[in-house]
């Protein structure tokens, strides 16, 4: 008589919830997916309006090519040579205030080929070349190692020890204890350009970040292994989702989660809309951690860390986004596809944030989000006041629209200004608010991503694989790590469903892909 499978619910169809479910079925689970929204992806979604696509998450993913480790993960999962994939020569434009080149330009191209990008620095400071020499060379360093040894199922810092213990290592050891606390901030103080210093100051829009935020990255640019999806992040994600639907899986969208039953410290199973129980062996949820914790499971499964997140005492969130869209009928596939500039007066927010900067977002090199001739353009804003337009939806549904609107005719006047008359040639408006996030995810605080990683690259996070106390239940998503993204989100997925198949004696089999 065959073995009878063990039952797993997972609750969310994002890329962490698809990833798991695929690795279980492939080492012989029986798994479904419950689904709030009526697609998958979660925070990696796109959306069309009228004639226009508008992406709301992929600028670029880690190991779209085999020049990252990251790829061999994907690669389990979908065909990853049948992805077209778009690489920029040119990460970002960086428009700057107060300072100009020695051309007379105050426009900063960060290259993503690392031998022209040290050109491009030297070329420009001279007497920094040093410096710009000790900036680039980690880079090439991170190039040299695959790290595994980081992607398994132990904490990440032991991860890193045990995989240290090889000879190998201790070069990239070397240069990630030098930069242990460096940031963005720092490295520009050594430099004497000044236009350099202040190009390295706004990388971030003024934030202060650790330089292996930057490094990383920027090691699978330079190998082309950090590239962005043709057809945008929904066609991506869509690809998980006939895998998963291919071995196996069952997904069940329009059905969100109220509850996960516990019975005696073990998850049994979950209580889904129209009070419908379903039983399981293992209950995983790849949802919004606060939302899993404090809702899901009603605070009961939590410590003094999880509470402290809770309450703001320990690691910052990521911002929330203004997200502003605009499907505009010109071609301005003649403009950077990604700018951050100044603006010549601040622009308030209704929530009070001003900004002093923009970024404009063309999609001129995806033909799939524009007719031919036309343009979808993404103008960005991180708010950290996203109560203010959560509150709003909910207490007074017209007044938010009203503000959001008038907003956007805000927007729209300077991105007139910016893109050279076109506020006669937009067809489309789509806004999104921390309220949207939040709506269509759960994700806390209507944030774009996790937990911030700053200063600290590798600070702990208390969202851990497992919660205190409760039996037969795992957690996986982007909150795993601080910085997050889709590269946490699957490598979390693949984690829980070898740490289950550890505990059960299977043998972990990731290579079961249809």
């Amino acid at each position: 008589m065959p073995e009878q499978k063990k039952k797993v619910n997972i609750i969310g169809a994002g890329i962490s919830g698809l990833a798991a479910g695929c690795y279980l079925q492939m080492n012989g689970y029986d798994t479904q997916i419950f689904e709030k929204h009526n697609i998958p992806g979660g925070l990696c979604t796109s959306w069309q309006k009228g004639d226009y696509v508008f992406d709301g998450c992929a600028h670029w993913i880690l190991g779209s090519d085999s020049g990252s480790s990251f790829y061999k993960v994907w690669n389990e999962l979908i065909d990853m040579k049948k992805v077209e994939w778009v690489n920029h020569e040119i990460r970002m434009y960086i428009e700057l205030k107060n300072s100009r080149d020695k051309y007379g330009s105050n426009v900063f191209r960060f290259y993503t080929n690392l031998d022209k990008l040290q050109e491009y620095l030297i070329d420009l400071a001279p007497e920094d070349e040093k410096a710009i020499r000790e900036f680039i060379r980690p880079m090439r360093v991170i190039q040299k190692f695959d790290m595994p040894p980081i992607m398994d199922d132990l904490p990440l810092i032991p991860s890193i020890i045990r995989g240290m213990k090889m000879a190998r290592y201790a070069e990239f050891l070397y240069w990630f204890l030098r930069l242990w606390g460096k940031t963005n901030y720092t490295f520009a103080a050594q430099l004497k350009n000044s236009f350099l210093k202040e190009s390295f100051e706004q990388l971030y829009d003024g934030e202060e970040v650790n330089l292996l935020v930057i490094y990383f990255p920027m090691a699978s640019f330079d190998k082309k292994s950090a590239g962005y999806p043709l057809g945008g992040s929904l066609k991506f994600v869509e690809r998980f989702e006939k895998q998963y639907l291919a071995l196996g899986g069952k997904i069940n969208y329009l059905t969100p989660v109220k509850k996960i039953l516990t019975e005696n410290g073990k998850a049994v199973g979950v209580q889904v809309r129209h009070d419908k129980i379903h039983y399981s062996d293992i209950t995983i949820s790849c949802a919004d951690w606060h939302f899993t914790a404090f809702e899901l499971l009603n605070g009961k499964f939590v410590n003094k860390k999880m509470l402290d997140l809770k309450e703001g005492k320990s690691l910052d969130v990521f911002f929330s986004v203004m997200q502003f869209s605009f499907g505009i009928n010109k071609n301005l596939s003649h403009l950077p596809h990604l700018t951050r500039f100044p603006l010549s007066e601040p622009l308030v927010s209704p929530d009070g944030t001003e900004y002093t900067r923009m970024e404009t977002h063309i999609y001129s090199y995806d033909p799939t989000m524009a007719p031919k001739g036309k343009s979808s353009v993404v103008v960005s804003f991180y708010t950290r006041n996203h109560a203010f337009w959560i509150n709003h939806r909910k207490t007074n549904r017209a007044e938010y629209r009203r503000i959001k609107n008038e907003f956007a005719q805000q927007v729209i006047e300077r991105l007139d200004e910016r893109l050279g008359g076109i506020k006669d040639f937009i067809e489309v408006v789509d806004v999104a608010t921390p309220a949207t996030i939040l709506r269509y995810t759960a994700n806390w605080k209507g944030s774009a991503q996790g937990l911030m990683a700053g200063k600290n690259f590798l600070a702990p996070t208390p969202v851990k694989f497992k919660f205190p106390g409760l039996k037969n239940f795992y957690y996986s998503s982007h909150w795993n790590r601080p910085s997050g993204g889709l590269p946490i989100a699957v490598m979390s997925g693949r984690q829980v469903a070898r740490m289950i198949c550890r505990e059960d004696g299977k043998l972990f089999n990731p290579n079961g892909r249809t």
